[in-house]
């Protein structure tokens, strides 16, 4: 891939977008991002990934001078689609996807970093959709997962207005988990990735999926699929081994079977 590099560090998937100078997102870097899920999903030593962004920004957005090309509106619809299909599958991928913002994630960056499972941010990171200064709006599913996040009023306010929410801001509005300083945030992401990838890969796959019901609030089928998966995973050598180490107090050795 061209910008997008990855290693492992136990259990973790560390992936580096290096795009200068802001990291912005094109057609290609976003394909990039599904074909860095492609490399990692059957990889039995990456349990969790974390996403960052080399340089001064996450990502400050999508890349406006790829849009002077696009010369229809049918057009960027399928561009809007398929950004979308990529960032849906970051948000139901079976591993956890954990975002790292320092800088800012703004666009695009943001769409990108809402989709992941966790935020971790700097606290003067900014954070915001402002499309509406050019006269556009958000195409990667912003304008639906930011109110789920901040609630409906804050989202319009976010989106009319333009006006990005620090990192601080963000951990208080519920955009964000929580936030920590320049030199700290990648190491704490990666420890909080690292724990992660100690739990049993089937549990961790199921309550994944287990949260798209809340994202959509459908709790009666939420709670019936959970019942169901529940049993499934009861089953599952995973299970047998966290619990068979509970009792024996000691650590629990999953193998994601």
């Amino acid at each position: 891939m061209e910008f997008i590099s990855w290693k492992k560090e136990d259990g973790v998937a560390i992936a580096t977008i290096n795009r200068p100078p802001a990291n912005a997102l094109s057609r290609a870097l976003i394909l990039e991002v599904d074909a860095l899920l492609d490399e990692v999903k059957n990889d039995p030593d990456v349990r969790a990934i974390v996403l960052h962004g080399e340089g001064r920004f996450f990502s400050a957005g999508a890349d406006i001078k790829e849009f002077t090309e696009v010369t229809s509106g049918e057009e960027f619809s399928k561009l809007s689609a398929s950004g979308q299909a990529v960032f849906e599958r970051v948000e139901t991928f079976h591993k956890p996807v954990i975002a790292a913002i320092h800088g800012a994630a703004l666009g695009g960056g943001l769409e990108l970093a809402m989709s992941c499972h966790m935020r971790f941010v700097t606290e003067n990171a900014k954070l915001g959709l402002p499309e509406l200064q050019l006269g556009l709006i958000p195409g990667f599913a912003g304008t639906q997962r930011l109110p789920r996040y901040v609630g409906v009023a804050k989202a319009a306010e976010m989106l009319l207005t333009s006006d990005p929410v620090t990192g601080k801001e963000a951990v208080q509005l519920g955009l964000a988990n929580r936030s920590f300083g320049e030199e700290d945030l990648l190491p704490q992401t990666l420890s909080i990735a690292k724990k992660i990838a100690k739990k049993s890969p089937v549990s961790v796959k199921a309550a994944i999926d287990m949260l798209q019901y809340s994202k959509r609030g459908a709790f009666d089928e939420g709670v019936k699929a959970e019942a169901d998966s529940f049993g499934t995973v009861f089953v599952s050598e995973d299970a047998k081994e966290g619990i068979g180490a509970f009792l024996e107090k000691r650590e629990a050795q999953f193998k994601g079977k």
